[in-house]
C-alpha cells in the first residue's frame, strides 16, 4: 500500500499567561493511500488539535508532515473535515448549502447544481434539496453534512466524531453510507472516535493515543474484511480487537 501521509515527530503546547501545556509529545503515524485510520485515545490527549495541524488550522511547534514524500506545511485545500455538529447553515436549503464549496471554486451555476443533484440522489435525499435544516432529522442533516464535505473532491476526509450525537440505529446506518461513500469515491479517512465499537467495525488501523503529552501507543491492524459496519460486528475477529482495544485505554469490560 502507497504512503500518502506522514506525521513525523509531531509536538504542540498551547500557552496561558501562567503556564504551558504539552498537548502533543512526538507524534508519529503513517496514513496509506484510500485507508481507514482511527484515532482513538482518552478526553484531552489532543485528538481533535492533530486534525487541525493536518489541515493546516494550527502550526505544530516541532516536527513534520509529508504529503506524497514531500513536506508540507498543512493540507489545507486537500482535506475535508466533518465535525460532530453539522454546521448547516439554517437560512439556505438542502441544496443550497451543499452547492457551497462548489460556489467558492467558482463552478458554474448549472454545473454545480447537477452535480450537488447527483449527490443528493445518491445518498437517498432527493425530494429535499429544497428544505430547510431544521425540517430535517439529525441522520439527514449529517447526510448533507457528508456531501458537502465530498462534493469538494478532497483527497482525505478528517472526520471528528461526526456520529456520537445520533441513535445507535441511525449511527450503524450513516456508518454504512460513509463506507459505501469512502468505496464508491475512493477516499483515504482519519477519523477521530471515543467509540471503540466504530474504531473496529470501520478501520483497517486504529491508531491509540496514551499519555500526557499524547504519543502514538501502539497501532493496530484491523483484519475484519466486511464493507457492512453490522457485518463487521458480527466477525469472529471483532471481539478481540475490541476487548484489546480497551485494555489498551484502560477501559474495564465485563466478561459475559
Amino acid at each position: 500500500m502507497q504512503k500518502l501521509l506522514s506525521l513525523n515527530n509531531i509536538r504542540k503546547s498551547f500557552h496561558t499567561k501562567t503556564r504551558s501545556v504539552d498537548v502533543l509529545g512526538g507524534l508519529t503515524f503513517d496514513v496509506n493511500e484510500q485507508d481507514f485510520v482511527s484515532i482513538i485515545g482518552p478526553s484531552g490527549c489532543g485528538k481533535t488539535t492533530i486534525f487541525n495541524i493536518i489541515a493546516g488550522l494550527l502550526n505544530p511547534d516541532t516536527g513534520e508532515i509529508t504529503y506524497r514524500g514531500e513536506r508540507i506545511a498543512g493540507l489545507r485545500g486537500k482535506v475535508g473535515y466533518m465535525m460532530q455538529r453539522d454546521l448547516l447553515f439554517p437560512w439556505r436549503t438542502v441544496l443550497q448549502n451543499v452547492m457551497l464549496a462548489p460556489e467558492l471554486q467558482k463552478m458554474p451555476l448549472q454545473e454545480a447544481r447537477d452535480n450537488a443533484m447527483e449527490y443528493l440522489n445518491t445518498f437517498g435525499l432527493a425530494g429535499f434539496e429544497n428544505a430547510y435544516p431544521k425540517t430535517l432529522s439529525g441522520g439527514m442533516r449529517q447526510r448533507v453534512a457528508l456531501i458537502r464535505t465530498l462534493i469538494s473532491d478532497p483527497d482525505i476526509l478528517l472526520l471528528d466524531e461526526p456520529f456520537s450525537a445520533l441513535d445507535y440505529q441511525t449511527r450503524l446506518y450513516l456508518e454504512a453510507v460513509l463506507l459505501d461513500a469512502v468505496d464508491t469515491f475512493k477516499k483515504t479517512v482519519i477519523l477521530v472516535t471515543h467509540d471503540i465499537d466504530e474504531a473496529v467495525a470501520l478501520s483497517k488501523r486504529v491508531v491509540v493515543l496514551a499519555g500526557k503529552p499524547s504519543h502514538v501507543k501502539q497501532v493496530y491492524e484491523i483484519d475484519i474484511n466486511e464493507k457492512s459496519p453490522i457485518g463487521a460486528r458480527s466477525h469472529p475477529n471483532f471481539s478481540g480487537y475490541f476487548h484489546e482495544l480497551c485494555a489498551e485505554l484502560d477501559i474495564q469490560t465485563r466478561k459475559s
